[in-house]
């Protein structure tokens, strides 16, 4: 039996628009794009039905699809980004923390109020959470997002995005300070 004969195309959309689509918007932060990216998933996955071997599910396959066209977003978003520092409002590493590594006290993390399980506080966080992140400049927030959303491994998220190690590293830094800052700001 043809693992084409596993699909059923007629029944993606019923099935799985609205998953792809929630996932696609949890990563990009724009509803049209998620929409278009779930469209362009379906396409994709009609011309390359041929292709599919069977070896997962049509949800975890068309998943897969759409993972490319994400890091196809990130990749387009931070080409041509030479000053994004510009972009960020953000104080000097220093200024948050001692010689030796420690927080300053009027820096020091506090507790954000997502330590309790009531799901209206959680839905509302994630609610800032993705405010906060749509403030970040484009390359940030993909290497953010592959890092802390996908569990990627920092070399395919280096060799994707095409930044250095030590480059990822700093923007993971800067990126947690400013999330951080933010969350305070519009959260606390």
């Amino acid at each position: 039996m043809l693992a084409t004969s596993l699909l059923n195309p007629h029944k993606w959309v019923e099935h799985h628009a609205d998953y792809l689509y929630a996932y696609a918007i949890s990563r990009i932060n724009d509803e049209e794009q998620a929409r278009d990216l779930v469209q362009e998933v379906f396409l994709a996955a009609l011309e390359r039905a041929d292709k599919f071997e069977g070896k997962s599910t049509e949800r975890t396959w068309l998943t897969a699809i759409l993972k490319n066209k994400i890091v196809d977003v990130y990749r387009k978003r931070s080409s041509g980004l030479a000053n994004i520092d510009a972009k960020v409002e953000r104080q000097p590493d220093y200024d948050f923390f001692y010689e030796d590594g420690h927080w300053k006290e009027e820096y020091h993390p506090r507790e954000i109020g997502i330590e309790n399980a009531d799901p209206l506080h959680t839905k509302e966080f994630n609610k800032v959470l993705q405010q906060c992140m749509q403030k970040l400049p484009a390359l940030w927030l993909a290497v953010f997002t592959m890092k802390h959303m996908e569990d990627q491994p920092t070399t395919n998220i280096c060799a994707e995005l095409k930044v250095s190690d030590s480059n990822f590293w700093v923007i993971i830094h800067r990126t947690k300070l400013n999330l951080r800052a933010c969350l305070q700001k519009t959260w606390i």
